[in-house]
């Protein structure tokens, strides 16, 4: 993919995205405007599918919705609302001591910035940038599974690794798509751009692919 097709290629992604459901995370930011809900439903949708995400995220805030009432409910009760999102013991521990953390260090609210927030337990480059972009709708690269390999089959960056993805496109990605970036390219994964057998016979920018790395397609 050139440069230049970038910009054709986001154009068309929105206009698909209305027939796509938003990404769990999105969907809990729009409805409840709050970054303490986007950072922990954040924590809880990693390494686990959106329904399972999505419901766990809900049984957890029903009982706590901010870090004063989340740090005093007791571990095991955490667990049990978050059951069964994955790893959900060592993730109900590093919900308590984020919570902990942003009373003791940030006044109860959550940072605004990549580099605060990833002081916090369990929260690495993906999540704070989700955060960052969706929680406060401030310029980031969110770069999950399905960011870093369409970014690579589309032939736009030539990377290993996520974060050399994350890299890579805030050296040429436009910045006026960073936000929209992640929000874009993960129900396109989900939906079209699937990691094994992509459906590139109706994807409406099958054109502007380079297909690296895609043996087969439907």
């Amino acid at each position: 993919m050139r440069d230049r097709d970038i910009h054709r290629v986001i154009a068309r992604l929105k206009q698909e995205a209305t027939t796509w459901r938003v990404p769990v995370v999105g969907e809990i930011a729009q409805k409840t405007r709050d970054p303490f809900k986007v950072l922990i439903s954040c924590i809880l949708s990693l390494r686990t599918q959106d329904a399972t995400t999505a419901a766990a995220s809900a049984r957890l805030f029903s009982l706590a919705g901010d870090p004063r009432a989340l740090l005093a409910l007791a571990p095991g009760k955490i667990e049990r609302a978050i059951y069964p999102v994955g790893f959900f013991r060592t993730k109900a521990k590093n919900i308590r001591a984020i919570s902990r953390d942003l009373l003791q260090r940030f006044g109860g609210r959550v940072p605004a910035t990549i580099d605060a927030l990833l002081t916090l337990k369990g929260v690495g480059r993906k999540t704070a940038n989700l955060v960052v972009t969706v929680g406060f709708k401030k310029p980031g690269i969110c770069v999950d599974t399905h960011v870093h390999r369409i970014s690579n089959r589309w032939g736009y960056v030539k990377t290993a690794t996520p974060e050399q993805t994350e890299q890579a496109l805030r050296a040429k990605l436009p910045r006026r798509y960073w936000i929209c970036y992640n929000d874009l390219l993960v129900p396109f994964g989900q939906n079209v751009c699937r990691p094994l057998s992509p459906h590139c016979s109706r994807c409406k920018i099958s054109r502007d692919c380079a297909r690296v790395g895609v043996l087969r397609s439907r």
